[in-house]
């Protein structure tokens, strides 16, 4: 993730926008950087959000937004936050990496951020452009890592990673 940042960030719209989602990427991997399994794992609210849990739902939703929606593979993705108990951290930011990696080829393969999702979205009324996904995905991927970061400083106190 993050392999355009010395990219002039005037130089294209879809450099812009894949900057800035993957700079959000790369927060929300950070904040799990440096501790216990146990502390990784730990919800740190009611609903049962943890750090490792975010990571792993942001895997499934970058697969499902850009692999399942935008190309209609026929794929199962799972954005649930409930890690398995025998998955590692290094597993599970692996998947998010790869995952990643693949949504950006995704990007970078198409012609045009005007190209239209091959399935509307569940709950949806109409398909959405690349454009509005990937403006999508760095909201989403913004919001997680808000969450991580006020998790982590519940954790050690550690801010500003």
């Amino acid at each position: 993730m993050g392999d355009n940042t010395g990219d002039d960030l005037v130089g294209s719209e879809r450099d812009v926008l894949l900057y800035y989602l993957n700079k959000m990427r790369d927060a929300v991997v950070r904040t799990s950087e440096g501790l216990t399994d146990e502390q990784q794992r730990t919800p740190g609210v009611p609903s049962g959000t943890n750090l490792l849990g975010l990571i792993q739902h942001l895997t499934g939703v970058e697969e499902h937004w850009f692999q399942r929606v935008l190309l209609d593979e026929d794929r199962g993705t799972e954005d649930s936050m409930d890690v398995p108990v025998d998955a590692t951290r290094d597993e599970v930011v692996a998947a998010y990496r790869e995952a990643c990696a693949r949504s950006d080829e995704i990007v970078r393969a198409c012609p045009d951020l005007s190209t239209m999702a091959k399935i509307v979205n569940p709950g949806e009324d109409q398909k959405g452009s690349l454009r509005r996904i990937v403006a999508h995905m760095i909201e989403e991927t913004a919001r997680h890592a808000g969450h991580a970061d006020i998790l982590r400083e519940q954790i050690d106190g550690a801010t500003g990673l």
